[in-house]
């Protein structure tokens, strides 16, 4: 294990805590009694406070000391006197643990009596404080110069994604998003618990995974010996609720699927699925109408949203557009009636990528996706969508082409979906038998056959209405966040690279490639000077360490720099 010098420091003060029979980690509670925002909102001059946090900075003046604070509720001043800490004669506590032994990242407990300083600053005066955690690691705290500017910040993203446990503690901002994702989750809980709805739990562990088209996780369950499959929907579990007698269930629910990942897209991500009976999607998107204005207003008390360079307004009614209308408007081609060939046309005269597995109701989904989506920055139903693209949607009670569902999108992205539930079980198992032909076309996005569900189906479902909401988009959006990263604690990252020990040749390459990035082969090997042996040598080590590789470029050999 390499430490920095720092970490090297940090662990010979903690071996002299010991050494003073001092715990670093002591095992017995500690008896907070006030928040920092408790002190700050209900101030008394000369109340006795008992509170603990991180040292998050300090500035020692001989024999004081003023230093700040910090618990999951914000910041505090504090200030450590020698003579109020160490009333007698002995002042090891302060001279020699506060002054030498701490560091900034320290956890400590304190107990003290309030006052305020000359400046007006509420601040915490230390009668007596105690170690509750050494840090070993330092903390990567911003600096400002002497003319403000700030640098040396914790804001690389990778860094920020993959120690969020740091980044929760330099970047204040980060821990407001998280509390507002659960503001917006426990709002909606409130929605749905008001109007009598039952929040349920449905398997993750699935034999087939269905209720939506998408690549899922395979496992493997050895007692039993079968395959088991990471859900990637609760849909058809909680539609077999509602034929067993329940009229109206929701679930938030973690769905995997085993797909790429991007700024709107993590293989683990939330949503939050309701089924009630006897409604329908008109139902559906007047109830969603309610449930967002209400959503919004808890979240940021007000319907307003800024969102980027935009302001969405989540008051309702929002507009409802057919999506073979959507298309037309946005490109110019009317699609209804097209089959896949003509789509295919359609979509390469549109510059949109395409594939031969691809079926009629993907074909229209590119077109959309890729055309019409983004323009669609305000609340908006996109309604009516193609029987090809829904095949768990009740068909259009005026047009058998089409089926009663709507997407809603919001700053150009889909944040829900939403059908009027089919409920004829000889009709799904038909729409199934489809999907099936698409799998065997090569669509791995197509959906299984899931018997079970089909035979649930058999026994009477009611007219039923469903929606599965994004929770994670909803989120980016009421908080305005871009990434989908920023919305998850820990989201998933790429195996970290592990350091590795270079020997001084292979230091030389790399510094002789960091400043332009790739050289020519000759050329890098003329300026290393290295004998063939270690030339060879160096050259291989840094190839297995993924470190540099060789390219041809033209007549050249190059050798390039890994990011």
């Amino acid at each position: 294990m390499q430490l920095s010098e720092q970490e090297i420091i940090r662990r010979e003060k903690l071996v002299k805590l010991r050494e003073m029979g001092i715990n670093p980690y002591p095992a017995p509670l500690f008896p907070v009694d006030h928040t920092t925002k408790q002190i700050k909102e209900k101030f008394l001059e000369g109340k006795k406070v008992v509170i603990s946090g991180r040292l998050m900075s300090r500035r020692i003046q001989g024999k004081a000391s003023f230093a700040e604070l910090q618990d999951s509720a914000g910041r505090v001043q504090v200030y450590f006197n020698r003579d109020e800490i160490c009333p007698g004669e002995d002042k090891v506590l302060y001279n020699e643990v506060y002054k030498k032994l701490l560091d900034i990242g320290d956890i400590i407990g304190i107990e003290g009596e309030l006052f305020t300083t000359q400046v007006g600053e509420k601040t915490v005066m230390v009668k007596h404080f105690s170690i509750l955690s050494k840090a070993l690691r330092p903390l990567p705290l911003p600096k400002q110069d002497a003319e403000g500017h700030i640098f040396d910040e914790f804001n690389d993203p990778e860094l920020r994604y993959r120690q969020r446990y740091v980044d929760l503690i330099v970047n204040p901002s980060v821990k407001q998003t998280f509390i507002k994702r659960t503001k917006i989750t426990n709002s909606i809980r409130d929605f749905y618990n008001e109007r009598g709805y039952l929040e349920v739990e449905t398997p993750i562990l699935q034999p087939i995974p269905g209720g939506a088209a998408a690549r899922p996780f395979l496992t493997h369950h050895n007692a039993l010996n079968m395959p088991l499959y990471l859900r990637i929907a609760n849909e058809l579990y909680l539609k077999r609720l509602i034929v067993g007698g329940f009229d109206g269930v929701y679930e938030f629910s973690k769905d995997f699927r085993n797909e790429g990942m991007d700024r709107t897209h993590n293989p683990e991500f939330t949503v939050m699925e309701l089924y009630v009976a006897y409604k329908d999607y008109h139902w559906m998107m007047d109830t969603t109408e309610q449930l967002l204005e209400k959503v919004a207003i808890d979240a940021n008390g007000s319907t307003k949203v800024k969102v980027g360079q935009h302001e969405i307004e989540f008051k309702a009614p929002y507009p409802r557009v057919p999506i073979l209308e959507a298309i037309k408007i946005h490109t110019g081609y009317e699609v209804a009636g097209m089959g896949e060939v003509q789509l295919r046309e359609v979509a390469k005269a549109l510059h949109i990528e395409v594939d031969e597995t691809m079926g009629v109701g993907k074909l229209i989904d590119e077109i959309f996706g890729e055309k019409c989506e983004h323009h669609y920055i305000q609340p908006t139903f996109i309604i009516d969508y193609p029987k090809e693209m829904s095949p768990l949607t009740k068909e259009h009670r005026s047009n058998p082409d089409l089926t009663e569902r709507f997407e809603l999108i919001a700053n150009g992205k889909e944040i829900a979906n939403a059908y009027s539930e089919l409920n004829d079980p000889i009709e799904q198992r038909e729409r199934f038998e489809d999907q099936l032909k698409l799998s065997e076309k090569g669509d791995d996005e197509a959906m299984f056959i899931d018997q079970d569900f089909l035979r649930a189906l058999e026994y009477g479902m009611p007219p039923t209405s469903g929606i599965g909401i994004g929770i994670d988009r909803l989120v980016m959006l009421l908080t305005n966040n871009a990434s989908i990263q920023e919305v998850l604690f820990f989201p998933q990252m790429r195996p970290e690279k592990k350091a590795v020990e270079l020997s001084e040749e292979e230091k030389a390459i790399l510094a002789l490639l960091k400043p332009v990035g790739k050289m020519e082969l000759g050329t890098l090997k003329s300026e290393a000077a290295l004998s063939g042996k270690k030339w060879d040598k160096s050259m291989k080590a840094l190839a297995n360490h993924d470190l540099i590789k060789v390219v041809v470029d033209g007549d050249l050999k190059m050798v390039v720099l890994n990011p």
